[in-house]
């Protein structure tokens, strides 16, 4: 699978509407087929950063990159953005999310 993880900085004027801005984009992320998870967070130590965090079957994420929401989404976004987006990219064994050895709900 493909697991991404990407870091947006928002200008502090689109901070509290950064979410509406990609509404639309993350809907439809979440549709397509290749899709594993698609997952807006919220910084605790800097309001303006958002945290996407993405996973893509094997064959999901070339699909993404190539569809109309994806393009639309690269163009919207800049408008709001403090500075280019940091991205790691990787593909890793597995196909979803395991549980925490380490650590269990009591």
């Amino acid at each position: 699978m493909y697991l991404i993880v990407v870091k947006f900085q928002t200008k502090p004027e689109w901070t509290d509407r950064w979410l509406d801005l990609v509404a639309d984009f993350t809907e439809a992320t979440r549709a397509e087929p290749g899709n594993l998870w698609f997952e807006w967070s919220h910084s605790v130590d800097d309001p303006t950063t958002f945290v996407l965090v993405e996973g893509f079957a094997d064959d999901g994420a070339a699909s993404h990159v190539a569809s109309d929401h994806f393009k639309k989404a690269t163009a919207d976004m800049p408008q709001a953005l403090a500075s280019t987006p940091q991205i790691i990219s990787r593909q890793v064994d597995g196909d979803g999310w395991d549980a925490m050895s380490e650590v269990s709900a009591g």
